[in-house]
């Protein structure tokens, strides 16, 4: 029997990557306490500098002070307005053009958030010097801050760079290739984070065990899409009550308040009592984390999902681009390759004593297999060149699966097949697309003969 750890997930962290405003607002507190600590600063050392020092730093009086910095404060502002609007245009275009699904890829770009917060803590901290400076008409001494100044001033240098090299990201980023790529890298994490590296499971660790005649149902406690499982929780509920749970929805799943998510049964055969039955159901429904949309952070399917949407979305009449419709069914081909070689059985969380306690159902190969070829299959049997690349997917999958893989292979080769029957192909596309369901099953028996020139 093989003990397998418990594993805690940082879902909330993941939740708030996904979100634009925490690293600019971030930037603002820390800015509008730079334009209260600086000028302070400036007052104590400002002759003490020494004057070698002192001819790097601002040499203005109090009205160039302030033009310097009301310059900076208004262009500042139009220029985060500008990067915000290009931002938008670019999570319209990815949700029109490829996917809705991969506007949580842009929310998480790093460099949109880090770029925002420079621009707004470049303001904030502006305004915030501004009210320091004083001239004559005040009633009170003379006051320039010449090094918070300086410091404006290095900051909007350091912005208009940021703008360019912006401009230059965005433009990078809102290529298919650039999308696609990011997508695979994030499903890759996924995979290594939540799935072992044990290669393919036995057969006796395929299915989930079939709860018994009395088991109860555990329903979940909020609607929407099923992101995170919290083991410990799940586990220690278990335990308290001296059961099996056993989760038969997988993370991506769509929940609905009150309607199961799994099981539970005690190990001794006896009914729970009230009280105890009570208590495991409500632990359990807390231990399942739902949110209004998929995420990366348990839900090795997602990226497949996303991908399998923007080959989708290519061959839409409106759209008609097969060629990115290839690209995406690479990616997915490369991702399937690297799962065939992991543990898709369900996970066992044992207790002290070695005991099998929680059983958390995971998403198997023909699930996943379904997801990739079903809709690019349907909405792209009329081009050879999907056609041609299904199939050469599914060779390459059988290469890197064992034969005790192969029935969803052998299954989706014959759904090619009666879809390449079924459409008016030229003689000689449909001799290639034979050919090429040919050494699908070639690759099934282990064989891959090379191509002669």
């Amino acid at each position: 029997m093989r003990r397998r750890h418990v594993v805690s997930f940082p879902v909330s962290r993941d939740a708030l990557r996904a979100q634009l405003w925490p690293l600019p607002a971030l930037g603002v507190v820390l800015a509008a306490a730079a334009g209260v600590g600086l000028p302070r600063l400036d007052a104590r050392i400002q002759h003490h500098l020494p004057p070698y020092l002192s001819t790097y730093l601002f040499g203005g009086g109090p009205g160039a002070a302030r033009t310097v910095l009301e310059s900076i404060a208004g262009s500042m502002i139009t220029v985060t307005a500008l990067t915000f609007s290009l931002t938008v245009v670019t999570l319209q275009l990815a949700s029109s053009q490829f996917s809705p699904r991969l506007l949580r890829t842009f929310n998480r770009d790093r460099y949109v958030q880090r770029t925002l917060a420079l621009f707004l803590a470049t303001f904030t901290y502006t305004l915030t010097v501004l009210r320091t400076v004083r001239t004559e008409g005040t009633g009170q001494p003379l006051f320039v801050p010449q090094l918070s100044v300086t410091v404006a001033f290095l900051l909007a240098l350091a912005s208009v760079l940021a703008l360019v090299a912006f401009l230059s990201h965005l433009a990078g980023k809102i290529r298919v290739e650039t999308m696609l790529r990011d997508v695979h890298t994030d499903t890759e994490d996924t995979i290594r984070r939540v799935l072992p590296e044990s290669g393919p499971a036995p057969a006796e660790y395929v299915t989930p065990p079939e709860p018994p005649v009395h088991a109860v149902p555990l329903p979940a406690g909020t609607s929407g899409f099923l992101t995170a499982a919290d083991e410990e929780a799940l586990l220690a509920a278990a335990v308290e009550a001296d059961a099996v749970i056993l989760i038969d929805r997988n993370p991506g799943s769509s929940l609905v308040a009150g309607t199961p998510a799994g099981a539970a049964w005690t190990r001794t055969g006896r009914p729970f009592t009230p009280d105890t039955l009570r208590i495991l159901v409500g632990r359990s429904a807390d231990a399942l984390t739902t949110g209004a949309e998929r995420t990366h952070e348990q839900d090795v399917g997602f990226g497949l999902r996303q991908l399998t949407d923007v080959a989708t979305k290519a061959l839409s009449p409106g759209v008609n681009d097969p060629t990115t419709a290839v690209h995406a069914l690479s990616h997915c081909s490369a991702l399937l390759c690297g799962l065939a070689k992991r543990d898709l059985s369900p996970r066992l969380l044992h207790d002290g004593h070695g005991d099998v306690r929680v059983v958390l159902r995971r998403p198997t190969l023909a699930e996943l297999l379904h997801l990739v070829v079903a809709q690019p299959l349907r909405y792209g049997a009329a081009d050879p060149s999907v056609l041609a690349r299904i199939l050469m997917l599914l060779r390459e999958l059988a290469w890197h699966t064992a034969p005790g893989q192969h029935h969803p292979i052998v299954e989706n080769l014959a759904r090619v097949r009666s879809t390449v029957a079924a459409q008016d192909l030229h003689p000689g596309e449909r001799a290639e697309l034979l050919e090429l369901c040919a050494n699908v099953e070639e690759a099934l028996t282990g064989r891959w003969p090379a191509v002669v020139p």
